[in-house]
């Protein structure tokens, strides 16, 4: 029979643990509670009870166990209202356990609390403080205020360390009962007890903190700390106060606090501590713990006063001896505290860099992550290329939830610190090859852009993307960027004679195989094949004998169950069948985008200088396009460069095969926006016809007619009197910016000899604000194999009323 199931009802406390424990299950320990307590229950009703402390210390384990105990509160309060020692000692504990300022039954003990605080015996004295110190409410507080304030001034050292740390809850129960406490607080410094110093310490920066005014009065206590300070750190060995070879180092780390919050902002009482902490930092061992708790916090103390500057060097040299110290949390709170300093005091930390990145090998993955954000803070332009490689290295073995944040502050450093373009490059792709998984969306575009403005490496960065996409196509980052650059700068490859790697021949083939593998591979995302399809696209036009395998691969994904590569494949096919004309125009090489210029943000147009289409936006994996002969890239923005006013480029094609909108008149029939349908131009009737341009035999005549009040039609006619014809005969326009343009589909792309035949172009505009109608337009073609542009600017517009437009 187990002892529970024998136990009477009143059996001593050490009885009731050994059953609890000796319970096998949940159950059998609350059935030997439930017993225990309905027997407690019937001896508190019983009047004259002699077990009354025996019971309630029996409740409260029960209580400390999570059972219920409520029951036992008014018992507490006749508990503390005996006469006798030994169940007010046990009434008090059960009131700071069971009860608080949420009980009616709390009020019941103020007038006790009153009567034990003027108590002849100080232990008494000391329950009574001890318990309001813990539970006493805020009308508690005002009621028993002035009582704490005379203890403050008694001669009992034992009750004055006691009504200090009680004063210090009534402040913070109550603000305004701050003042009171003041004088007392002020008179405690000068007594010699360490306890009662300690409790005034801590009353002193509760009363600090709560009210400017009273922080100004005790500032002039300064020199006064001070000196306690000196008195403890070159104190001999005292034997009462002494832990591990410091004297009493809970006192000085409170003093080191107060002093902190006294000097900070305050010239006059940072001087007058400043000697004090170098004595303190020079002074305590640091072989300890319990040292390096002091240094800590005198650390703490002079980083946050204005301190000399060479205190604050002593300072930050403490803290990277931490970093050396065989304890974690010491290693991880000195990084903390440096993360903290490294804006401010650069230099000096900069000092301790080489400890810091051997933290990078820390074991704790917490000294590690402090340690990473303290090694990206302290990468500058003089130690980027040293820095960058330790951070390369980490990145390759830090644990998973790490690798993003990583990855990130590299790229930030980087971007800020790169030291040519050729290795920010490289930087970027290493960091891609190594953890591309946990890059940030926006590290594809960045990247891009980066490989695109340097325009003297597309030969270098698209051999070594092709290597790197050989070897590992898991990396969806890497693959997309590897992907675009191989579209974009497929000739390059595939003429393998870049400088600047090591001669590898590319065939037209292996570039096809590789974007046909990041099709065709389980790894690569929806976004990844779209980047995949636009390149092996891309490639139609930069390769020539493959034409027909690319032209089979992208019909394949027509019926592709991802609408949106289905989507791309099906316009793609539509450009090889219907507009073959275009597709070279089309599948232009990018132009430059200067990062953030204005009217641009990462490539796109933000509206405010430039009115663009709807659909001028890059979306992820749709990288394109426009491929202008060499040295004649197309960019409309500045087509009206010169004039007054912003311009917007008028989008004869909106190219929905591409990401990026390409606003050029297309070479031959069709709005590519009705790409899989007819769309044939609409007819003009005759008006007035002015010459806009006449040059090498090619004319440009134009005419107007007015469709509204702000609507206007305008009908450019080309012409060829040369002998020799002209193909890829293209016209472009740009209008100032609050003019709205849409060019329809140009008749032809070619100009026969000697006026055979003509080119009609028809722009639509309308004029909303009636500014001062002007319009450029770049005429190109090619004759005879070469590449011809130029640009003309037309400020009359014939058969207009000039009030209306």
């Amino acid at each position: 029979m187990h002892t529970h199931t024998a136990m009477s009802p009143s059996v001593p406390l050490q009885e009731m643990i050994r059953a609890i424990r000796s319970a096998r299950t949940q159950c059998e320990e609350r059935g030997v509670i439930q017993r225990e307590c309905a027997a407690i229950r019937a001896q508190f009703r019983q009047a004259d009870n002699g077990g009354r402390s025996h019971n309630l210390a029996k409740l409260l384990y029960v209580h400390m166990l999570g059972y219920p105990a409520h029951f036992g509160q008014m018992e507490c309060v006749r508990m503390i209202a005996s006469p006798r020692y030994s169940e007010k000692r046990v009434g008090y504990l059960g009131a700071m356990m069971l009860l608080d300022e949420k009980q009616d039954a709390s009020l019941l003990i103020t007038n006790s609390i009153k009567n034990d605080l003027s108590h002849s015996n100080q232990y008494v004295q000391s329950l009574a403080l001890c318990t309001l110190a813990c539970m006493g409410s805020a009308e508690m507080c005002r009621d028993l205020a002035p009582e704490i304030d005379r203890l403050l001034r008694a001669s009992n050292s034992y009750i004055k360390k006691k009504a200090a740390l009680c004063a210090v809850h009534i402040v913070r129960k109550v603000h305004e009962l701050g003042e009171l406490f003041v004088p007392a607080a002020r008179s405690l410094l000068s007594e010699k007890n360490h306890g009662v110093l300690h409790g005034a310490v801590v009353l002193i920066i509760e009363l600090c903190e709560q009210n400017p005014e009273t922080l100004e009065r005790f500032r002039k206590t300064v020199p006064d700390l001070v000196q306690i300070m000196k008195g403890l750190v070159l104190s001999g060995y005292s034997p009462e106060h002494d832990v591990a070879g410091i004297s009493d180092p809970f006192l000085q780390v409170r003093i080191l606090r107060l002093l902190r919050i006294l000097g900070r902002n305050n010239e006059g009482a940072s001087d007058s501590m400043n000697d004090l902490l170098a004595q303190v930092a020079t002074n305590t061992d640091s072989t300890k713990t319990v040292g390096n708790a002091v240094l800590y916090e005198t650390v703490l103390t002079v980083l946050d006063i204005k301190s000399e500057s060479g205190l604050r060097v002593l300072a930050v040299n403490i803290l990277g001896r931490f970093l050396l110290n065989n304890d974690r949390n010491i290693r991880y709170i000195a990084m903390t505290s440096l993360q903290k300093i490294v804006g401010t005091d650069h230099n000096a930390v900069q000092r301790h860099r080489g400890t810091i990145v051997d933290c990078l090998k820390d074991q704790d993955a917490s000294v590690k992550r402090r340690a990473l954000e303290l090694s990206l803070a302290l990468v500058s332009a003089s130690n980027i290329r040293s820095m960058m490689k330790e951070l390369l290295l980490f990145l390759s073995s830090c644990p998973p939830e790490l690798r993003a944040h990583a990855a990130s502050g590299i790229f930030n450093a980087a971007e800020r610190y790169a030291p040519s373009q050729r290795w920010h490059i490289d930087t970027m792709l290493h960091v891609l090859i190594t953890a591309g998984g946990d890059v940030r969306d926006e590290t594809v575009p960045n990247l891009i852009q980066l490989i695109t403005n340097a325009s003297e490496l597309h030969c270098y960065t698209v051999h070594k993307l092709y290597r790197a996409l050989l070897l590992d196509i898991s990396q969806q980052s890497l693959v997309q960027v590897a992907c675009w650059c191989i579209g974009e700068y497929g000739d390059l490859l595939l003429k393998g004679d870049c400088q600047e790697t090591e001669p590898v021949q590319v065939t037209e083939d292996d570039a096809l195989d590789a974007l046909e593998t990041v099709l065709q591979s389980h790894m690569s995302s929806p976004a990844t094949r779209g980047f995949a399809l636009t390149a092996t696209m891309k490639l139609s036009t930069r390769i020539t004998d493959n034409v027909d395998r690319i032209r089979s691969i992208v019909s394949i994904y027509g019926s592709c169950i991802d609408v949106e590569l289905q989507q791309r494949a099906v316009e793609y096919n539509a450009l090889f069948r219907k507009y073959d004309h275009m597709r070279a125009a089309v599948l232009e090489r990018m132009p430059v985008i200067e990062k953030n210029s204005p009217g641009h943000t990462n490539g796109e147009s933000t509206g405010e200088a430039v009115k663009d289409v709807p659909t001028a936006k890059m979306k992820q994996g749709e990288p394109l396009l426009l491929q202008q002969p060499a040295n004649q890239v197309c960019d409309l923005l500045d087509l009206l460069g010169g004039s007054e006013e912003t311009l917007q480029p008028g989008p004869a094609v909106d190219c929905l095969v591409s990401g990026l909108s390409v606003h050029a008149a297309g070479t031959a029939g069709g709005d590519l926006l009705d790409l899989l349908g007819g769309f044939e131009p609409a007819e003009l009737s005759p008006a007035p016809q002015v010459l806009a341009y006449d040059k090498g035999g090619v004319t440009l005549t134009l005419s107007c007619e007015k469709q509204s009040d702000t609507g206007l039609t305008v009908t450019l006619t080309a012409s060829n009197s040369s002998d020799s014809d002209l193909s890829s005969f293209t016209l472009q326009a740009a209008v100032p910016k609050s003019v709205q343009l849409h060019m329809k589909a140009p008749s032809g792309d070619s100009l026969p000899a000697r006026g055979t035949a003509k080119v009609t172009q028809m722009v639509v505009l309308n004029n909303p604000n009636k500014v001062n109608l002007k319009m450029r337009v770049r005429v190109s073609y090619t004759r005879q194999g070469s590449p011809f542009q130029d640009t003309v600017q037309i400020d009359s517009f014939p058969g207009l009323d000039a009030a209306g437009q």
